[in-house]
């Protein structure tokens, strides 16, 4: 098995997140003790929520760089980022590493064309939903994405930002993403991608009337696979 590189913090309870799901899934393909191969740096979300509020991607792109090439020098084979919103610099970050950058939007994408859909929700910080790089690199597959419109999509960033990041998972908020959910589909949704890494610590399948695509899991699991190859 490869060595898996993770940049974590953004924030530690999807971080975490991560790390059971790779571990999980190890023990589930390779069976009895295996665990996967992996190293992580853990950056301080408070500075990237900073740079995220003042528009400074430039910096939060050289921050991310600089976590990615520590990585590698640990050994790693190929690198994750453990967060929707800051694949806004991934180029900064490919362009920092020699060994293979797992594009989150890419395994989410190719999952959804798995599953023969063209159109689909996305729900995730204020940055991911409204920001090009997220909606563009999906259009260069195919699929187009539906967003929600005001005041639902401040408090959908807001959940993420005021409860999740910080470990709270609130039942009104699970009531309300499923409203939303239930809004989106109305629209002509035909599925829905949990595109920030805390919702699923929110939101699972049951919640929804129309397939949930997690991100996170999406991501973690192809990594893996990438490492078992």
């Amino acid at each position: 098995m490869r060595t898996i590189g993770l940049i974590g913090g953004m924030s530690w309870e999807s971080s975490a997140e991560y790390y059971r799901i790779l571990n999980e899934e190890t023990r589930a393909r390779l069976g009895g003790h295996h665990c996967a191969r992996s190293v992580m740096v853990t950056v301080d979300f408070a500075e990237i929520e900073a740079m995220q509020r003042a528009g400074d991607w430039a910096a939060a792109g050289r921050l991310l760089a600089d976590a990615a090439a520590r990585l590698e020098r640990a050994g790693a084979d190929l690198v994750l980022l453990c967060t929707n919103t800051m694949h806004q610099v991934a180029p900064a970050i490919e362009a920092a590493i020699t060994v293979p950058f797992v594009h989150l939007v890419d395994a989410t994408a190719e999952r959804v064309k798995a599953a023969g859909l063209t159109t689909v929700a996305l729900l995730g910080t204020r940055f991911t939903m409204e920001m090009d790089f997220y909606r563009d690199r999906m259009r260069g597959h195919g699929i187009d994405l539906v967003i929600p419109d005001e005041p639902a999509r401040t408090r959908v960033h807001d959940v993420i930002y005021d409860e999740l990041t910080r470990g709270r998972v609130e039942p009104a908020s699970r009531e309300f993403y499923r409203e939303t959910i239930r809004s989106l589909a109305a629209r002509g949704a035909q599925g829905v991608i949990l595109g920030c890494t805390e919702i699923t610590l929110l939101i699972a399948q049951p919640d929804s009337p129309i397939p949930i695509f997690d991100s996170t899991r999406i991501h973690a699991t192809q990594a893996l696979t990438l490492a078992l190859s």
